[in-house]
Parts: C-alpha cells; structure tokens; sequence
C-alpha cells in the first residue's frame, strides 16, 4: 500500500463518483478504478458498492475514510512544523504581554535569547488578556504572558507567579493600623480601575476585595493600562487597587503602596502558547523567563 492508494481512496470517498474523482487527480478513470481494486484486494475488504453508477463507501469503507482522512490531517500538521521549525532559526517570535508585568523582567530575557538566537526577530505586542486568548488561538501571537483564567481547549497553560493585591493611592504619609480604617478611607475615594469588558476578571476581583473590606467601590475613572492608571492616582484623581508585583516596576512615582492585610484574593500570571507550536525558540522563552519568577 502506497500513499498514492490512499489520496485515491480519499478522492473517491469525497466525490461518491469514479469520473469526476480522476477528472481531480489529473488521471483516466480506468487506471483509477483498477487502483481502488488493488487497493480492496489488499485489505481483503470492499470499500465501495456501485450499483446503477452510484458510488457509496461500505461500512468498511467509511471507517476507513475516517482513518485516512486522520492520516492526511496528521501529514499537512507534520509539514507546516518541519517548515516551523526550519524557519524558526531566523524567523520571529511574537510575544503578547499585559501591561502588568515587570518590563524589566523581559527585557532581560530577551537580551539572553538574543545570545542563544542571533537571527530570530521579536515582536512585543502589549494586549489585555482577552485579546491575547483570540491572538494565541488564531497564531498571530507564539506566546502570551497573561492572567488567568485562560479558558481555552487550544493553549497549554503554565503558571509563573501567583500575585496579591496591594492599594495604590496619591502620595501620602497616612498610615493605616487597620483593614477598617483603610477600608474607611477608600469608601469615601473615588477608584481608577481597568473597563469591566476590558479586563472582566480584573473588575471582579477589585469588586471582591472591596466587599471583603465591606464596601463598594466607587470607579469614577477608567483606563486601558496599568500605566495611565497610576498616572492618574499620582495626579491626586483618585486610588486604585493593584497587583503587588507592580510596585517595584512604578517606585520612582509619586504614589504610596498600602499593603492589605489578611485578604487572600490574589491574581495567577501565565504563559499560555499552542501545544503545535514547534518554535525552540519558544520553548527557550517559556522555561527561561518562567526561571525569572522562581
């Protein structure tokens, strides 16, 4: 049995007709025919029934449609990742990443990768996590760097760090000794936060640490990265409630980081990629930034 036996078969099988499946494979019906015989004399089986010059697949027939079919399936797959891989030496890796992330971080890890992979070119695309799910899914995007929850049946999913929650506010030398007394200050503070269709996982976990503290946070404003958030609590517009791991990223701005006390709500950052992505450049990325975070 030959492969050619099998894109016969398959041929035969999609058009149900012996003269317009070899019309498709550049051949004359007759030598087409003769294939499909041997090919049924092979496996000791009939694969099609024709009776009044309708052509239909035996039980036997559809069975094995469905395996070659899974056959060809599993060779385009195998193509598109020996050229992957052939270009990857010299080809791009695009990377996604939420604003929330320390920059630094990454910024190093790209210099080390530019060691390891002289050739290949990166692209950073900074994108809030819905729009990197859609970007990973679609391969415009190799690699994400997001918070979870990443619902998605098509991405492998690896946790790097699991991140509290911290309370930004204008620079101040307030001091707080208390959840309550922090919790009274906010209430009567207008918050700067991300848009709920933006980032709706984020909304909610400022929605449960507010009501963990016994109020309802008042959004007056509302942004589209963590940057423009902090600006705007440094310009006195506001508080906000924040990751931690932002903290060492936006020290040199006029802000001060309130620590909360006893409320275990925090956020899991990821990587998330396609388990068909062959790049080693990218499996370079993922287990050398994920030593980053350990």
């Amino acid at each position: 049995m030959e492969l050619r036996h099998l894109l016969y078969f398959k041929t035969v099988a999609e058009e149900l007709h012996f003269t317009k499946a070899a019309t498709k494979l550049f051949i004359s019906q007759p030598p087409l025919s003769r294939q499909i015989k041997e090919l049924e004399q092979e496996l000791e089986v009939q694969l099609f029934t024709r009776n009044n010059k309708q052509v239909t697949l035996t039980d036997a027939g559809k069975y094995f449609k469905n395996e070659v079919d899974a056959i060809f399936a599993k060779l385009e797959e195998s193509k598109s990742i020996v050229r992957q891989i052939h270009l990857s030496a010299s080809g791009e890796l695009k990377i996604g990443y939420i604003s929330s992330v320390y920059q630094s971080d990454l910024a190093e890890i790209l210099k080390a990768m530019r060691q390891e992979f002289p050739y290949i070119k990166t692209g950073l695309f900074e994108m809030p996590t819905i729009t990197q799910i859609a970007a990973l899914e679609q391969g415009k995007l190799d690699v994400g760097i997001l918070r979870a929850p990443i619902l998605s049946e098509k991405l492998i999913v690896k946790t790097l760090f699991f991140d509290p929650f911290i309370v930004v506010i204008p620079l101040s030398a307030q001091k707080f000794n208390s959840n309550k007394e922090l919790a009274d200050f906010l209430k009567k503070s207008p918050f700067i936060f991300f848009n709920k269709e933006f980032a709706p996982h984020y909304n909610n976990k400022l929605i449960e640490i507010c009501k963990r503290m016994q109020f309802s946070p008042d959004i007056t404003h509302e942004a589209n990265n963590v940057h423009s958030i902090l600006q705007l609590v440094e310009a006195g517009l506001g508080v906000s409630i924040l990751p931690l791991s932002l903290k060492r990223q936006y020290e040199h701005l006029k802000v001060s980081f309130v620590e909360l006390k006893d409320i275990p709500v925090n956020t899991e950052v990821v990587v998330a990629y396609k388990h068909t992505n062959r790049n080693p450049a990218l499996k370079w990325f993922i287990d050398n930034y994920s030593n980053t975070r350990e």
